[in-house]
């Protein structure tokens, strides 16, 4: 589940717009070394979650582990076309554990017949060449498109091996074509722990204006589904310190050959508008599922959700669900403590289907505090705490939930 919703605008990065210019980007290459960049992102994350209903095959999971991820990306070798290399490390440290707490729906250690790995690790490479304003990568990634989207939301990322293609060639348009055929989960060092089938995508996002962004984007999974998405952010300004933003998300799926994730028919959507008024911002969201079984995504990533009310713990994406939420966040910038937030939203989900009954009820509530330092030896050095509670008599059962994570990027060069 993705635990943040942005729109289109997050495969964009933080600005959301692309220039009009038509410069090449190949003709600025710098060169293989000068060009090259190591950051290594230590994380360290605590997890536990209490699942309260009686008859759980587990009752209560809690982790506590070290993270090393290692992101270097060469530059690009100049002349008319540039070729360079990018290299992954991730490595897992178990901290604390065990006792019949490992597991539980943490998902931050890897398992193995005797509980949690005391260590994991993986290691993968990626060949890159570019022409133009347009880059083909080839081996391990991460991926973030609507329709194959991996989750960051643990100790260590999903990485994917396969062949992406990227292009800026046409003004104020991303494009993107994919073809993956293996995925590493969050948690193991198989480098096809998903056991994913094979994924062909296609897809991009336009800018009409640096506040106005359209998405479209088609997936093939072989012997899952198909899915085609659609997704339009606009962020309206309305004074210097006012603004009003919404995001529209929709999917559209379809079972195909052997129907490995269930046979679904069904298409779910989800409107948000956020109103910002200094540091205060209030937002509200609507989102439902319509026709056969509930939004099924994973094996193509754990964050392919791009939908409002996908958050800590729940997704409200079952079978005829709706839901509302209502949210508040605070940046206390405006009050002399940059780089320190607060967050607090509730959802509340009706009318779903479980067995033979179409009137399942849900709701969820959470918290949130981050702190990220803004200046000095320690910048960027982040501290997140967040607190969901879950509750549903029909489906899931009483869950409470507690994560703490500390973050520190390290540019070695």
């Amino acid at each position: 589940m993705k635990v943040s919703y942005f729109g289109v605008a997050a495969v964009l990065g933080c600005s959301g717009y692309m220039a009009t210019a038509t410069a090449s980007e190949q003709s600025d290459a710098k060169g293989f070394v000068e060009g090259s960049s190591l950051v290594v992102k230590a994380r360290n994350v605590y997890y536990n979650r209490d699942q309260r209903q009686r008859g759980a095959t587990q009752s209560y999971g809690e982790e506590w582990a070290q993270g090393f991820q290692g992101f270097f990306q060469s530059g690009f070798t100049t002349g008319m076309v540039g070729f360079g290399l990018d290299a992954i490390s991730l490595t897992g440290l178990r901290l604390d554990t065990g006792d019949g707490r490992t597991g539980g729906g943490t998902r931050l250690l890897e398992q193995d017949g005797s509980g949690a790995k005391a260590s994991y690790s993986s290691l993968g490479v990626a060949v890159k060449m570019r022409v133009s304003n347009t880059t083909v990568k080839v081996g391990t990634q991460t991926v973030n498109v609507p329709v194959m989207a991996g989750s960051d939301s643990r100790l260590l990322p999903e990485t994917y091996q396969g062949v992406l293609v990227t292009s800026n060639e046409i003004p104020k348009l991303k494009l993107h074509l994919g073809h993956f055929t293996a995925m590493k989960q969050r948690n193991e060092s198989n480098h096809d722990s998903a056991r994913l089938t094979d994924i062909d995508f296609v897809g991009g996002i336009y800018s009409f204006t640096p506040n106005i962004l359209l998405g479209l984007y088609r997936s093939d999974v072989e012997d899952y589904w198909t899915k085609n998405y659609g997704g339009l952010s606009w962020n309206l300004p309305l004074a210097a310190t006012q603004a009003v933003k919404f995001d529209f998300n929709i999917y559209k799926t379809e079972s195909q050959g052997q129907a490995r994730g269930g046979v679904v028919d069904n298409r779910i959507w989800s409107l948000a508008a956020a109103y910002t008024v200094g540091a205060h911002t209030f937002a509200v969201a609507r989102q439902e599922v319509h026709g056969t079984g509930g939004y099924t995504y994973g094996v193509e990533g754990n964050s392919t959700i791009y939908l409002a009310n996908s958050i800590q713990y729940s997704d409200f994406n079952y079978e005829g669900e709706k839901s509302w939420q209502a949210r508040y966040l605070v940046d206390f910038k405006n009050y002399d403590i940059p780089g320190l937030t607060f967050m607090i939203r509730y959802i509340k989900g009706t009318d779903f289907t479980v067995g033979t009954r179409d009137d399942g009820k849900a709701w969820e509530r959470d918290v949130e505090v981050k702190y990220v330092v803004p200046t000095g030896k320690a910048k960027d050095l982040s501290f997140r705490l967040r607190n969901a509670m879950y509750r549903s008599s029909d489906r899931g059962g009483d869950i409470n939930e507690v994560a703490f994570t500390t973050e520190y990027p390290i540019n070695i060069f």
